[in-house]
């Protein structure tokens, strides 16, 4: 294959992570489109020129029918293996979490996609809500500001890199403009999955570090949990549909 790739490093939904001499490569998986690898690499190379703590893109190759994007390693576990080692640890690994967090939202993202239009199709897609609930999110949906801030959208403890103070934040296909209420938010619906008591306490320390009312967190809760509802997630749907459909409260 070109290029040479070396030992397997992990997986997601959409791609395969292998070393090679210069860092890794994300080969994304066959059927995924040539834009999303450059979507990815261009998304990287703007949070890059903020100063964030970011992988370097080195370069986009198609690899036979693949798509590839070649980037800088991130060194050291993730945050969520340095957390179930060190259970002891979990607060301090929490507000780590949520400085990197407030870090990203301190920069303007005009350069980026709207996450609430994106969040305004993903419901429309939710096919396990009928139409009229669908049509009353995004109504209510409508209502909610708009933000202006950079947003990860995948910001969870697997996708931060190495040790406190030199962590590196990865993962950034679903980067967007948009309220950081709302992509902690996100981070709760992800996190919550393996670990509700672990979600709760992030939304906790980031309202702790950040200022943010955790009620502006909890009011993003029906929408980012019927916007997962379009990700394919069977194993989340009981949870989803009921978030989706529940006034939404603290620790829902």
């Amino acid at each position: 294959m070109d290029p040479p790739f070396g030992p397997f490093v992990g997986a997601g939904k959409e791609a395969e992570i292998f070393a090679c001499a210069t860092g890794v490569v994300k080969l994304y998986r066959g059927g995924i489109p040539k834009r999303a690898a450059f979507r990815e690499a261009a998304a990287l190379a703007l949070v890059e020129s903020f100063g964030l703590p970011v992988p370097q893109v080195r370069s986009v190759r198609q690899v036979g029918e693949r798509w590839s994007v070649m980037m800088s390693r991130a060194e050291g576990p993730s945050f969520a293996e340095a957390m179930l080692a060190n259970e002891h640890l979990v607060p301090a690994y929490l507000d780590e979490m949520a400085r990197l967090h407030l870090r990203v939202h301190e920069h303007a993202a005009i350069q980026f996609p709207g996450t609430k239009a994106r969040l305004a199709a993903d419901i429309a897609k939710a096919g396990l809500l009928d139409a009229a609930q669908r049509n009353a999110l995004r109504r209510r949906l409508a209502d909610m500001p708009d933000g202006d801030r950079l947003c990860h959208g995948d910001f969870h403890p697997l996708n931060i890199l190495g040790p406190p103070g030199r962590a590196v934040i990865v993962d950034w296909p679903n980067a967007g403009r948009g309220v950081p209420a709302a992509d902690v938010c996100r981070s709760y619906v992800l996190i919550r999955r393996v670990a509700p008591g672990i979600a709760r306490a992030y939304v906790d320390a980031y309202a702790a570090v950040s200022g943010v009312d955790t009620r502006e967190i909890w009011s993003w809760l029906p929408f980012i949990a019927a916007g997962r509802l379009a990700e394919g997630v069977p194993e989340e749907e009981e949870e989803l549909l009921r978030m989706a459909t529940a006034p939404a409260q603290a620790g829902s």
